[in-house]
This record gives C-alpha cells, structure tokens and sequence, in this order.
C-alpha cells in the first residue's frame, strides 16, 4: 500500500529521528538518494554534463546544493542559481563549492538554464505555500520554454504538499525525488500532473510515521486481501444479492451498465427494480427483474441508485424507497440530485456517494472548477455533510469517510489505477454496480468503495482500446482472475 503523510507528520518524524542521529545525518541521506537519481539520468554522459541547481533558502535549498556537490565530484559541471544568496544554506554552498562546482545570481539563469542537460529544482520545500515568487516563477518557465528536464526536490516548488493545490505558477518536474514518505500532494491533482515520476528516497523515517497514513492507496495485493471470495457451502444469497434501481425509459442503458458492473463485480444475483426490465433481461439473463417499486423487489443485501434514474416523480419514490431499506446504499448519477443531507445522515445504514466533479459541485453549492482545484477539501467536506463514505471520481478519484465518533478526520484514499480513457459515457455507470457488489458481499463501505475504484482503473487500463464502458465490463472479469485466481 503507498502511504502519505502530511508535512506536520513529517516533519514531528523527522525531529524524533533527528535527535538519535548525529547533525546532517538526514541531509546527507536525500543527498545522496537525489544525486543518485539525477546520475541515472544523466548517463551515459555523467562528466562534463552541465546541471543548474535553482536554489532557495532552507533545507529543501542544501540538498540539492550538497547533491550538486556530488554530482560535481563525479564531474558535472553544477552551477547553482541562488534566489537569495544571504539565505542559501551556508553547509550546502560551501560543500558545492569545495567541490568544484560554482554559485551564480539570477540575472543569467536562463542563458545557464538552456544550455543544462538538467535541472534541479530545489526552490521551496514541503513548507511552502502558495504560488511561486516572481524571480522563481521565471526560472520555472525558462526551465519548460527549453525542455529541460527537471527533477524536483522532495515536491515541485510551488504546489501544497498536504492538499495538492496549485494557487499559482508552480514548477513542472520530469521526476521527484521526494524523502521519508510520500506527501498528499504528490498523489492528488493538480499538483500530482507537476510531479512526474515519484521516487521514494529511504530516510529512515518509516518507525517514527503513525500507523494511520493521511492518505494511502491500495496496491494490488491490497485489493486481492478484500475482494469477496465464496466458500464451499456459499450460496447465491451469501455471496451478496444487490438491488438496483436504475435507469429510465428515456436511459434504458445505464440500467444495464449498472447491472452488468454488479455481475461482474462478483454479486451472487442482481435484483432491477424499474423501468429499463427489458433491456436489463435481454442483457443479462441472470437478473432477477421486477417493474417496480424498490421495496416490493425481494430481500438485497445492498442497493446502488441513481444512473439513469431521471428526475420525474417516479425516480423521487424510487429513491425514497432504496433510501428508507436499512442496507447500505450507494448512490450516484440522478439519485444525488434527490439526496437531503439530514435525511441521509439519519440512515441506520452506511450510505456511499459517488459523484464526479459537477455533481459534487451542485451538492456543495460551488462551481465545477473550485471542485477540481481542491479535490480533498471537497471530498471531505461532502463526506461530513452527508456522513457517507464519498468517492470523488475524476482525474485524481479520492474516497474519504466522515469524522470519526470523536470528530475527527476520517480517512482518505486515493486510487491509482485509472485511465483518462475511462471519461467515456457510462463508465461511471459500471463503478456503480460494481461498489454495490462489493457493498453486497458485506465489504465496509471504505473499502468497497477504494476496491471497487481499483478494479474500475485496471479495467480500464486492460479493455480493448478505445475502451467505452460495455468493454470495461468485460474487462472485469480478467483483472479479478489476475488479483485473485482461483485456488
């Protein structure tokens, strides 16, 4: 599992370890951990190779100056470019220098800038907040007018490390090389498209982190742990029985794309409930179908509501009815459009949303865009109002639970399997009946939500190409044999 951690966690690790170890002991680890991977991209042609260090005050500024200083020694040719020389790490500086490499003002980078086979970006470290400072935001966009790649210290200068906000010019890395662990930002976007790759950097920092990440995403063999497998004297209603209610005369399809991600999301049987029976029976045989209301389906283990639905009076009782059943119930598409927060928070059982950036917009009263800049504020706050576990799609799709019983945060995860492909209509539709599934077969809702988002991703990834959201289906079943093959 990839773990973040905010940067007041970090930073209280950091002085736990830093007080057993002797004085630089830390710096001379991510120095070393950086020199190494600007090395490797520097072969075959390390010596002579010209590498601008863009250096600002504090820490984040010394190591990129004491991995200067080792590139050097192995003879590159480091010119490090001080924002501030007053305010450079003194240590640092002088480690450069003593190894041959050079400190230059501002008032030449870009010449410096264009003619390096690499840049180092050492402006600000995990601390900072905020845009860069004009004299930075120019190196920044020197940096990309010459495409020169650009390894980012710890974080890219200019993006929020806890949230991955980007309220200003921010510097585009090719790579970071980030310490310890890796911070929130670096897995949500924005801030995660000015990262690059991500190369974790061991500091010994792993004992002294909490157990509890402040993000964490699932792995593969996470996944396969949770995902519901049947024992010998299961039967179709052990396995999980979901109840859909979905589509409209006017949108038969997502009733069938939502069927179609719970078979294939492991459900042991599908009950419809609604209008879209035909299509739904002509698809999948296995459904067990009814014209309606919810209600009066038969007994389910859980319920996914909403794609396709409409907003007629009928979606409204239609809703009401899946609602008042003392199951979990995930709900998306049209059903978030009829939610009341009060009424959802008194729910007996846990109740799931699943909206994307729009949606959740219009529950927020925001815009779409306010949304998108701050993907975990936003998702936080929809699982507070609503006390539902709430599943933020897009191109960062962040999952978070509500505070826990003593108010506090609950968790956050983010899932990295996805594909811009999956913006395909109908997609969201499968998640839906994919998550119900999992909800069915009794996974909490957290975790149904996260491996559910998991599979979607790989789905996508594995469908034939273009994928559209009948072949993301189809997928399915492949990835599930790969996480979890029969015994």
């Amino acid at each position: 599992m990839e773990t973040a951690y905010r940067v007041e966690t970090v930073r209280a690790a950091e002085a736990a370890l830093l007080a057993r170890l002797p004085d630089g002991t830390l710096m001379a680890r991510a120095a070393a951990g950086l020199a190494a991977a600007c090395a490797g991209l520097l072969r075959p042609g390390l010596s002579g190779a010209r590498v601008v260090l863009l250096v600002g005050s504090g820490d984040n500024g010394g190591d990129a100056l004491y991995a200067g200083a080792r590139l050097a020694r192995r003879g590159a040719a480091v010119t490090a470019v001080l924002l501030d020389e007053e305010r450079a790490h003194p240590g640092g500086l002088a480690a450069l220098r003593a190894a041959g490499g050079r400190a230059a003002d501002t008032a030449g980078a870009e010449a410096l800038i264009a003619r390096a086979r690499l840049v180092v970006d050492g402006i600000t470290g995990i601390g900072g907040r905020g845009g860069l400072r004009p004299a930075a935001a120019g190196l920044a966009r020197a940096a990309a007018a010459h495409r020169v790649p650009v390894v980012a210290v710890d974080l890219p200068s200019g993006v929020d490390a806890d949230t991955g906000e980007v309220r200003g010019e921010a510097v585009r890395a090719d790579v970071t090389v980030t310490f310890g662990t890796r911070k929130p930002g670096l897995l949500i976007d924005p801030a995660r498209a000015y990262a690059g790759e991500v190369r974790l950097v061991d500091i010994g920092l792993g004992p002294r982190l909490p157990a509890s990440p402040d993000l964490a995403a699932l792995g593969d063999a996470d996944a396969a742990a949770l995902l519901p497998r049947p024992a010998a004297e299961s039967d179709k209603y052990r396995r999980g029985v979901l109840g859909v209610a979905a589509g409209s005369a006017r949108y038969p399809g997502a009733a069938v794309l939502t069927v179609g991600g719970a078979l294939r999301g492991g459900a042991g049987a599908v009950r419809y409930a609604g209008p879209a029976g035909d299509a739904v029976i002509a698809r999948y045989p296995e459904t067990l179908v009814s014209a309606g209301p919810p209600g009066r389906a038969g007994r389910v283990q859980a319920w996914a509501l909403g794609p396709g639905l409409g907003d007629g009076p009928d979606a409204a009782r239609a809703a009401a009815d899946v609602l008042a059943a003392d199951v979990p119930v995930l709900v998306d598409a049209d059903g978030l459009r009829l939610l009341d927060p009060e009424r959802v928070r008194a729910r007996s059982a846990p109740t799931v949303l699943t909206p994307h950036a729009g949606e959740a917009a219009a529950l927020l009263g925001t815009t779409r865009e306010r949304v998108e800049a701050a993907r975990l504020a936003s998702v936080r706050e929809l699982a507070g109002r609503y006390g539902a576990v709430t599943l933020l799609k897009g191109s960062t799709t962040l999952i978070a639970a509500p505070a826990d019983s003593e108010g506090g945060p609950g968790p956050v995860m983010v899932n990295t399997t996805g594909t811009p492909w999956l913006a395909t209509a109908g997609s969201g539709d499968v998640l839906s009946g994919l998550i119900g599934a999992l909800l069915a077969a009794g996974l909490a809702p957290l975790d149904a939500a996260a491996v559910g988002a998991h599979l979607h991703g790989l789905a996508g990834r594995a469908a034939p190409m273009p994928p559209m959201a009948s072949t993301v289906t189809e997928a399915l079943p492949e990835v599930w044999a790969r996480l979890s093959p029969p015994r």
